[in-house]
C-alpha cells in the first residue's frame, strides 16, 4: 500500500509530513490562519453588525450619523478585492507586527478582509429576530444591554451560528490568497507546490485536505445551529 502511494503521489511524499514545507505545518498554517482571523475579524464584524442594527432607522438606539458611519465603512472594505488588499494595507501591517510577510502578518489582512462580510452577515441574521420580543424586552423597562444581549445574541444565535460558519469558510478560501505574501498553508501548497511545479498530486491532496476543513467547519456548524435553534 505505502508502495502503490509513494509511486501514485510521489511529489506528495516528496513534501513530507513536517518541515518548512511539509503537509503537517501546511495545515497547521492554514487553522491559526483561520483561528485568529475569525476571532479577530469576528469580533470587529460582529460590532460593526450590531452597530447597524442597533443604530438604524428602525434599531433601538437609531442614529443617522452612527448608521452612516458603520455603513460606510463595511461597504468600502468589502468593494475591496482581498489581494488588492493584502498590498493597500502591507504598511499598516508591517507597523502592527513588524514584518509583512509570514503565516501572523497574513492575520491583519484576513481579518480585515472578513470582518465586512461578517458584519452584513450578522445584520441580516439579527434583522430576523421577532421585532416584537424587542418591543416587549423595551415595554418592560429592559436596559439597552440588556436587550443586546437577552434578545438580539440569544434569539439570533442559531442564525450567527449559521452565518459564522459561512464565514469561516469564506475565511478557509481567503487563505489560499494570503499566501501571496509568504503565508503558507494548504492553498500556497496547492499553489507554489503544486500547480506552479506541475505537481498534480500534490494539488489534488492540498484541495482534498482543504475540502475535508470546510466539511468539518459545515458539519459542526450545521449541528450547533440546528442544537441552538429556539423556533
Amino acid at each position: 500500500m505505502s508502495q502503490w502511494f509513494t509511486n501514485t503521489f510521489p511529489n506528495v511524499v516528496y513534501q513530507g509530513w513536517s518541515g518548512d514545507t511539509g503537509w503537517w505545518t501546511s495545515i497547521v498554517q492554514t487553522i491559526y490562519m483561520t483561528f485568529w482571523s475569525a476571532i479577530f475579524g469576528g469580533i470587529l464584524g460582529l460590532i460593526f453588525g450590531l452597530g447597524l442594527i442597533i443604530t438604524a432607522p428602525s434599531g433601538i438606539a437609531p442614529n443617522k450619523a452612527s448608521f452612516w458611519i458603520f455603513d460606510k465603512v463595511v461597504s468600502l472594505f468589502r468593494a475591496i478585492p482581498f489581494i488588492i488588499l493584502l498590498a493597500f494595507i502591507a504598511p499598516f501591517t508591517k507597523l502592527l507586527i513588524g514584518t509583512q510577510i509570514g503565516t501572523t502578518a497574513a492575520l491583519v489582512p484576513l481579518s480585515l478582509g472578513v470582518f465586512p462580510f461578517y458584519a452584513r452577515q450578522i445584520q441580516v441574521a439579527l434583522s430576523e429576530v421577532d421585532s416584537g420580543i424587542v418591543e416587549a424586552a423595551q415595554s418592560v423597562g429592559s436596559s439597552f444591554w440588556d436587550i443586546v444581549f437577552g434578545v438580539y445574541l440569544r434569539e439570533g444565535l442559531s442564525e450567527i451560528i449559521r452565518v459564522s460558519t459561512v464565514t469561516l469558510i469564506s475565511l478557509i478560501g481567503l487563505t489560499a490568497m494570503a499566501g501571496a505574501i509568504g503565508a503558507g498553508g494548504l492553498g500556497n501548497m496547492a499553489i507554489s507546490y503544486g500547480y506552479n511545479r506541475f505537481a498534480t498530486d500534490t494539488t489534488l491532496v492540498a484541495t482534498l485536505l482543504v475540502l475535508i476543513l470546510v466539511l468539518t467547519v459545515q458539519v459542526t456548524g450545521d449541528f450547533l445551529a440546528k442544537k441552538f435553534n429556539h423556533k
